[in-house]
């Protein structure tokens, strides 16, 4: 694996400072909705040790992978957790259920209690009830700064109710609600496993077809779950990016997986990353000497400049916000500098940002 470029000195202390990663971006950059057909997309490569880049779009992706690579993809899927409802008071509420598999469950599935973020002209209050559309109730149970722990039942099981009467839970920089055609735009076309509040953005832009022309070249894939929550997502507040801590967020990484990753390595395959929730669980799972556990649990990784990254090769991402856990994770593998030249490049060459918005592939 090629090393992301050194930043000696005063630069190695740079890099952990919060505000070494803003950039200028004209608003008329953030993606409204995505690109059509998802595979039209523009794709910047980045090679990490050259610094040299190539602009194409993202059908053409194939044109830098090779037979005996190994695609690794997240296939969870994205919940309607956003309810619109109301509160004893009758005023108006809107929560977002924040970790929807790691809450708990009833047995029967029809009652649910976990953390979430809610949002009315008057603060809620622990002990106060909400309706939601489709006979679903609320109780705020406790909270906490800047999140509460709500109850929620239904006559029929929570995530079902869910998928009735939620709304996609779509960034707030999008300045819009959700609507029918986010239900499908905001899931990419291999999820199978609900539970992420946030899409794994990077995997938006294959298409099936494109799937199948890959592997019929040669290039295998293989799935892992990392359900998206508030932990990828969560703004970053300190000056020192070393002092801040993600939340935990639900993965399986199946043993097929584990058994594909092995098998690239052995045959001089490399394993391509899509997304930095792939990156985080690829890493969080793998030992001293590379080799990638299966297993499930919660994954905390917080990946910084100077991770040495034991398993990754490549990288699809997308372009993330400034100050975000995500543009670290890929400075940390390709480099701050030449990552936020690469960004500048974007935006002078009139790239999409963000969720909706067009890829990289950094090499």
């Amino acid at each position: 694996m090629i090393s992301p470029p050194g930043e000696e000195g005063a630069g190695e202390e740079a890099a952990f400072r919060l505000c070494a990663y803003d950039y200028e971006l004209p608003p008329e950059r953030i993606a409204a909705r995505p690109a059509r057909p998802r595979d039209s997309a523009r794709l910047l490569v980045l090679e990490r040790g050259s610094g040299r880049i190539e602009h194409r779009r993202f059908r053409e992706i194939g044109a830098f992978l090779r037979a005996g690579d190994l695609l690794v993809l997240n296939d969870t899927a994205v919940l309607p957790a956003r309810l619109l409802g109301t509160k004893e008071t009758g005023g108006r509420v809107e929560v977002l259920l924040l970790d929807p598999v790691g809450g708990r469950l009833s047995a029967d599935g029809r009652r649910w209690s976990g953390p979430c973020l809610a949002r009315s002209a008057k603060p809620v209050r622990p002990g106060m009830r909400l309706a939601f559309a489709g006979g679903l109730r609320g109780q705020v149970l406790e909270i906490t700064p800047g999140v509460c722990r709500v109850t929620l039942e239904a006559e029929e099981e929570v995530f079902a109710a869910l998928e009735r009467v939620g709304h996609v839970p779509l960034p707030p920089y999008l300045g819009r609600a959700d609507d029918a055609a986010d239900r499908a735009d905001y899931q990419t076309v291999y999820a199978a496993h609900p539970g992420a509040v946030a899409a794994p953005t990077a995997g938006l832009h294959f298409t099936r077809r494109l799937l199948s022309a890959l592997r019929a070249a040669g290039v295998e894939t293989a799935f892992l779950t990392l359900h998206v929550g508030y932990g990828t997502f969560q703004p970053l507040r300190d000056p020192d990016v070393r002092r801040h801590r993600l939340h935990d967020e639900g993965y399986r990484l199946p043993p097929e997986t584990a058994g594909a990753i092995a098998r690239a390595r052995d045959r001089g395959g490399r394993v391509i990353a899509v997304g930095t929730t792939v990156a985080r669980v690829l890493e969080f799972a793998a030992d001293g000497r590379g080799r990638v556990r299966a297993g499930s649990g919660r994954c905390d990784l917080f990946i910084l400049p100077g991770h040495r990254f034991r398993v990754l090769d490549a990288l699809v991402t997308n372009f993330h916000l400034p100050r975000s856990s995500l543009l670290l994770l890929v400075s940390a593998f390709a480099g701050r500098e030449r990552v936020l030249a690469a960004y500048r490049t974007a935006v002078r060459e009139g790239y999409r940002f963000y969720s909706y918005g067009d890829a990289m592939l950094i090499l």
